[in-house]
């Protein structure tokens, strides 16, 4: 994973865990790696390793069975938050960057139905 260095490292991974929740790659109430193997898998330190689990897990997306491991949650209404704030993050991104440029809201409805309409062709 190449690293944004204008963001802690620990929210990245979070965000590409959250990724994965969303694309299906990770399940709910699936375990997850241990800390020292999340820390090789990202190639981070363990003690950022673990605070992406903490964090994690005061947000209410994963929990730690003693003994056990750390799993994801198995709430669907998690699992709907999770891509919701994510699609929200991105729409204020987008939103942010295409107001700084000039575009208007028509403006940018117009080159999303546009954009839109050519990626369903693309995949005809």
């Amino acid at each position: 994973m190449n690293y944004q260095t204008d963001r802690p490292i620990y929210l990245q991974v979070i965000d590409d865990i959250r990724q994965k929740l969303i694309r299906g790659e990770i399940t709910p109430g699936e375990k997850l790696p241990s800390v020292r193997e999340l820390a090789q898998q990202y190639q981070i330190n363990p003690n950022t390793a673990s605070r992406v689990y903490k964090e994690m897990e005061r947000s209410g997306i994963c929990f730690t069975r003693r003994g056990m491991g750390t799993f994801i949650t198995e709430e669907d209404t998690m699992m709907k938050q999770i891509k919701s704030e994510m699609a929200a993050e991105c729409l204020d991104s987008f939103l942010q960057t295409m107001q700084m440029m000039g575009f208007r809201l028509e403006d940018m409805i117009q080159m999303l139905t546009e954009r839109y309409e050519e990626g369903r062709e693309d995949n005809s």
